[in-house]
């Protein structure tokens, strides 16, 4: 069994098994054994104190006392983590305008009054912000009290719109339409056939509503965690 410098007995002869200090190379003098030695106990000028570079803490010996950090093994400063980004709170619009494409299909099918239908010559396009649960669709009628949300009197007044023509529903995190049995339908991108009345429609941003014999209506959705990044 070898003996510490600092006059412990050690079973293992690279560091000492009860400090933690270097043992002597083979050949080299053992270090005499103080009279403290019989106790098990070091003489205090053989302990070397040091700060242990993990927590700070005095280390005597190899192995910190308050961690349990090797003195030997090299402490590496922990890889930052870069902070997501900024979630920008979600908000959806819709834009109104004059759709000749959708005016022409419409045309094309050979409606009751697709004759004397005109396609306006002048029809800016309109923005309407979504809020609450529902957004409804139609045209005003003071004297029936309809004042829908995303108001299409005009001008130019599409004709194919019924007072009462369509629901924007909330969804989850988006929106779905609903046809309120109108007149004439409604449609929603390429599709020929009109949605069934009082069913929601799923939408998705980008998505187009036609009513009305040329309106089309585009949903739109801005913020999120996607425009934070970009």
């Amino acid at each position: 069994m070898a003996t510490c410098p600092a006059g412990h007995d050690s079973a293992t002869d690279d560091y000492c098994d009860v400090c933690g200090a270097p043992m002597p190379a083979v050949g080299s003098a053992a270090a005499p054994r103080s009279s403290g030695s019989e106790s098990g106990t070091a003489p205090a000028s053989a302990v070397v104190e040091e700060t242990c570079a993990a927590c700070g803490a005095v280390r005597v010996g190899r192995f910190c006392e308050e961690c349990g950090h090797d003195s030997l093994n090299p402490v590496v400063a922990p890889t930052p983590v870069a902070p997501s980004p900024a979630e920008v709170p979600v908000s959806w619009h819709v834009t109104v305008e004059a759709d000749r494409a959708y005016f022409d299909r419409v045309v094309a099918a050979g409606g009751p009054d697709a004759g004397a239908m005109v396609f306006p010559e002048f029809c800016p396009p309109r923005r309407f912000e979504l809020s609450g649960r529902q957004v409804s669709i139609g045209r005003r009628s003071r004297s029936r009290g309809i004042f829908p949300g995303i108001d299409l009197l005009g001008p130019p007044e599409d004709p194919g719109v019924s007072h009462n023509h369509a629901l924007l529903v909330a969804s989850g995190e988006g929106w779905s339409v609903v046809d309120l049995d109108s007149t004439n339908g409604t449609t929603v991108n390429e599709g020929d056939d009109p949605l069934r009345p009082n069913r929601p429609y799923p939408l998705e941003p980008g998505d187009r509503v036609h009513v009305g014999a040329w309106t089309t209506i585009t949903l739109h959705r801005s913020g999120g965690r996607a425009d934070a990044a970009g």
